[in-house]
């Protein structure tokens, strides 16, 4: 453990910020489950929802450096084919 004040500090807001990274994470990932989902069952208005649900979370946690932006443009652009395969 670090006994200067500054590694003190930089380790309780390193602390902090995995503990909201995985807030981010875990939605992200449920949110992709839920779209897929809907995708596998074949219906086209829930799936649709549940796409654009998932696209604005990845903007939004990329936006905020949890997703890396080609990851969220990768998943974006897999989820909108299968959607519109439907």
């Amino acid at each position: 453990m670090a006994n200067h004040t500054q590694a003190l500090k930089r380790h309780k807001q390193s602390l902090k910020r995995a503990e909201r990274n995985h807030y981010f994470e875990a939605t992200a990932r449920t949110y992709l489950k839920r779209a897929h989902q809907a995708l596998d069952a074949g219906d086209k208005a829930a799936a649709t929802g549940a796409v654009a649900q998932v696209v604005s979370w990845l903007d939004h946690v990329s936006g905020k450096g949890v997703v890396h932006q080609n990851k969220a443009s990768r998943l974006k652009s897999r989820l909108t084919r299968r959607l519109n395969a439907l």
